[in-house]
């Protein structure tokens, strides 16, 4: 096993981070071209918000399949085609007639998007050793993080004087540089094991993890932290387009770079795991996104960005926890785990995304505010549910 330090594990962790940059750029990109797809192509907030909902949503979906068949399939062949066909359908996304053919290519973008996070977090288990894996898992989120900000400023920014067509355009090249790095320095699985395709013993072995609380509680978390962290980030460039505030489309990207505070949290959780354990980091970023939420509801605008830094440190953080710890319960079938998770995940994107959107529509920014708290709320509930199965498992281990 692989472990932190060495050459080959900063070179898988580089490998990993331009894959986390190539899937969440391409991903977010639209995220802050939301408004302009409102003035083109005449839709609504809610209406527009699908081009973000629909990818992830699908994305969710495909996630069970692409992790599935890399048990039997292999893991970094299934992550190249993956990076290398959403990059060229984001090139294709940026040549949308109107708004139906944007969502279906998007849609196609979302089944390709697929193959990678489904696939990264088992990769991840199966090559580096337990008490690295933390550090790993935290690198591959920055990538994430940093994805995800560039991807929302570059396309904010470039809009606003070319385009979104350029914008879309542009991340879709970009992310084809990041492939050829992924593809030329990721090595191949050394402890991968091939199993035979059988539908129903997968289908079976999908069914045993949801069968585990601790592991549902995990996968509902998932679901709340990134259904809040959409809701959050698609309309608060509504607020911020409105007066007071009245920001032009190229200021209210640089908001996003707020996120580069998860490329922190992210890495930062995962170096204390070790340290103070996964309950207590859980709860406490669970708590930081809570105070963050909370804070965007004040009317100054320093205020509502120191919010959203809050939130930010806190979901990143909370996310490196959850997801390293489905890795960590699920003795079995990680690939499969791990997608479960991501499934969740993303669906809460979908779900959040558009709900935030109707929480918009008929109360306002407060609206948006209530539901993230409510969301938010229930994840510490299920923190605690997790945190005493794992202790009480502990209890039965000792006595064994």
């Amino acid at each position: 096993m692989i472990q932190k330090g060495t050459k080959l594990f900063r070179k898988i962790s580089f490998a990993f981070f331009a894959a986390g940059f190539n899937t969440f750029a391409i991903l977010y990109c639209v995220q802050p071209l939301m408004p302009e797809f409102s003035k083109e192509f005449s839709v609504s907030p809610t209406t527009a918000s699908l081009s973000l909902s629909i990818t992830t949503m699908v994305l969710a979906v495909s996630m069970l399949i692409f992790g599935s068949l890399s048990e039997v399939w292999g893991r970094k062949p299934i992550m190249i085609v993956s990076m290398l066909a959403s990059s060229v359908f984001c090139i294709l996304t940026a040549f949308s007639s109107n708004f139906h053919v944007l969502l279906v290519l998007r849609t196609i973008e979302g089944i390709s998007l697929a193959g990678l996070p489904s696939i990264a977090m088992a990769y991840l288990g199966e090559e580096i050793e337990s008490k690295s894996l933390g550090a790993a898992m935290g690198l591959y989120i920055c990538g994430n993080s940093i994805g995800a900000v560039f991807g929302r400023v570059f396309s904010g920014m470039i809009s606003d004087y070319f385009g979104w067509q350029i914008a879309i355009g542009g991340i879709g090249l970009i992310s084809l540089a990041a492939t050829l790095i992924f593809w030329n320095t990721l090595p191949p699985s050394q402890h991968f094991k091939a199993r035979p395709f059988v539908m129903r013993k997968l289908g079976l072995s999908l069914m045993d993890h949801l069968k585990a609380p601790s592991l549902i509680c995990l996968f509902v978390i998932g679901f709340l932290l990134l259904g809040s962290n959409v809701a959050l980030f698609n309309y608060i460039a509504y607020v911020l387009l409105e007066k007071p505030y009245s920001l032009s489309p190229t200021t209210i990207s640089w908001t996003f770079l707020i996120m580069i505070i998860g490329m922190f949290s992210s890495v930062w959780t995962g170096k204390l795991i070790d340290r103070h354990g996964k309950q207590k980091l859980l709860f406490t970023s669970l708590l930081l996104a809570l105070i963050g939420v909370c804070l965007t509801w004040e009317a100054n605008l320093l205020m509502k960005i120191v919010g959203l830094g809050f939130f930010t440190c806190g979901f990143f953080g909370a996310h490196a926890v959850a997801s390293s710890w489905v890795g960590q319960i699920a003795l079995q079938n990680k690939a499969q785990a791990s997608s479960l998770y991501l499934f969740f995940y993303y669906t809460g994107s979908s779900v959040g995304g558009t709900l935030g959107g109707l929480f918009w529509s008929a109360y306002g920014w407060g609206g948006v505010i209530s539901m993230n708290v409510g969301f938010l709320l229930i994840g510490f509930i299920l923190w605690a549910c997790v945190s005493k199965m794992v202790q009480n498992a502990k209890k039965v281990t000792k006595i064994a």
